[in-house]
């Protein structure tokens, strides 16, 4: 029988245990600690059917846009993007809508990590 992988996402970072709050905050996560060597710090997902995130530190700088990055759904992408931006996030650029009443805001965390807030639905 076919099993499917779980997912992990791991965010780097210079500052694993401030970047975690907000993402902590943003993802409504409980913060772990980080581990004895100063480089991993894993956010506990409320729902264990839910991806693990953690934060890797890294001595180099974020330099060029994100391969991949997170969509955030939400029921209200408006009040959502303003409570991101609260907790340090940036809005990047006016939101953008698609084909089909699609909405997201491409946002940037403390770090300059991309993501997207999307409207849900």
């Amino acid at each position: 029988m076919s099993r499917h992988p779980r997912i992990e996402i791991g965010i780097d970072c210079a500052e694993p245990e401030r970047l975690a709050q907000f993402w902590a905050e943003a993802l409504g996560y409980g913060l772990g600690d980080l581990d004895s060597a100063g480089i991993y710090l894993d956010l506990i997902p409320p729902d264990p059917a839910l991806p693990v995130v953690y934060l890797q530190k890294v001595p180099e700088e974020k330099a060029v846009k994100n391969r991949v990055h997170l969509d955030l759904l939400v029921d209200d992408p408006t009040a959502e993007v303003e409570r991101l931006v609260a907790l340090g996030a940036t809005a990047l650029g006016a939101p953008r809508s698609g084909s089909e009443g699609g909405w997201w805001q491409v946002m940037a965390d403390p770090a300059g990590n991309e993501f997207c807030v999307c409207r849900d639905g």
